[in-house]
């Protein structure tokens, strides 16, 4: 069985991360994987960039650039990712038709990576795990809760657009007639909120769905020492540490740093209390919480990732919508409780006082009681406790690469 993993970037990314994490547990199953990226970090072998020649390597660097040119007409768009995937990818399909496999399995294939017509040329089956909800909207990656992908784009929130044959409707109309030329498309959807998302879409009501985790390494994410995680950090051993952080933490909307910043401004009990963000080095202007913040930086390795999160006491991710976090999963599997929204997939990871605490959501003081409530008042040891072997039981990467063989011969068998 010939598995090929095809993504935009290797391990630069929560979606690259999770991609690779699954072609790693295919190879350590005995699965012929091999993972296509745009644009690779890493050096594993099993990874192929399609920029090989100087000149393919300077159109990977331009075609985040040009994918964004047809956005420049739109002065009051948001901040929120919009992709209209119309720079021609031909190279691309031949690469992975090239490649022969049996299943080209997408995942997160902006910047340009891949054209929407050009999906209709892929030879193989096509499993497409679902990042996050571009595949079936106009081009926005997550729609602000709008919900027009029901029926059809246009007048694009995101876009700041109030035309009803804007570029949401013409990417739309892109899809739908690319999608309907492919007849063997079967669409993973990564937790519970997005599998009922993608069904009751136009453009994917008629595939079929399948709810199935990203894999993590839980002998990777493990509980370590606390004491010798925060001498790693040069954290103080006597202070309640609540940690925050993501890829460009203060400037995606998304990611609900607003509102952590209400809701720490709303704790009642902030004397023994610091604060601990990654992704991003100190700002120039750093805001005033009331009491001391760390600054961890960015963050590219596993090992150093698995030792900030046990280093702190409580996880914190305030997103305003989101798919499957793996920050949650990381945290949770190395035993450190996560307080969040009760939105989108975070009830997929957190159980609601077993293992943190899912907010009322958008609501900065309950955010606040959630954050007070895991650091004073619930049974500490039996949180971390629940916290891992949910992690354990349910998306080590040993049980759900099983899952994905399973899916995948289901569909080789017809």
């Amino acid at each position: 069985m010939k598995i090929l993993i095809v993504n935009t970037y290797d391990i630069r990314g929560g979606a690259a991360r999770a991609a690779y994490r699954l072609h790693r547990a295919l190879l350590e199953n005995g699965i012929e994987s091999r993972m296509l990226v745009q644009n690779r970090s890493s050096d594993d072998f099993t990874v192929k960039a399609v920029a090989g020649s100087r000149l393919e390597r300077v159109l990977a660097f331009l075609r985040p650039k040009m994918e964004a040119l047809p956005l420049r007409r739109y002065k009051n768009r948001k901040k929120t990712l919009f992709s209209p995937a119309w720079v021609a990818s031909g190279g691309m399909v031949r690469k992975i038709n090239a490649m022969k496999p049996d299943i080209v399995h997408l995942h997160w294939i902006g910047d340009g990576m891949l054209r929407i017509e050009d999906l209709a040329k892929i030879e193989a089956p096509i499993v497409w795990s679902l990042h996050d909800m571009w595949a079936f909207t106009g081009g926005c990656h997550y729609d602000e809760e709008c919900g027009k992908y029901v029926q059809e784009c246009g007048a694009c929130k995101v876009l700041g657009s109030s035309t009803p044959k804007d570029l949401s409707r013409k990417i739309f109309e892109r899809k739908r007639r690319t999608y309907s030329r492919i007849d063997r498309m079967y669409i993973v959807a990564l937790s519970k909120w997005l599998l009922r998302s993608a069904k009751e879409s136009t453009l994917l009501a008629q595939k079929h769905h399948i709810n199935l985790p990203n894999p993590i390494d839980t002998t990777l994410f493990k509980p370590i020492d606390r004491i010798e995680a925060r001498k790693l950090w040069r954290l103080p051993q006597n202070k309640k540490l609540v940690l925050f952080g993501s890829m460009n933490p203060f400037d995606d909307p998304r990611k609900g740093f607003s509102k952590l910043s209400e809701a720490l401004r709303c704790m009642t009990r902030s004397d023994d209390t610091e604060l601990v963000i990654f992704g991003s080095s100190q700002p120039q202007h750093p805001s005033e919480y009331g009491f001391k913040t760390h600054y961890a930086g960015s963050i590219q390795d596993d090992v150093s990732l698995a030792t900030l999160y046990s280093a702190v006491d409580v996880m914190v991710v305030p997103s305003l919508q989101e798919n499957l976090s793996n920050a949650i999963m990381e945290s949770l599997s190395c035993g450190t409780p996560v307080v969040g929204f009760g939105i989108g997939g975070n009830s997929d990871l957190v159980e609601h006082l077993q293992n943190g605490y899912l907010a009322k959501p958008f609501d900065p003081a309950d955010l606040a009681n959630g954050i007070d409530w895991v650091l004073y008042e619930a049974d500490y040891t039996a949180l971390c406790r629940n916290a891992r072997q949910k992690v354990v039981r349910e998306s080590d990467s040993r049980v759900v690469a099983k899952k994905y063989i399973a899916l995948y011969e289901k569909i080789l068998n017809g």
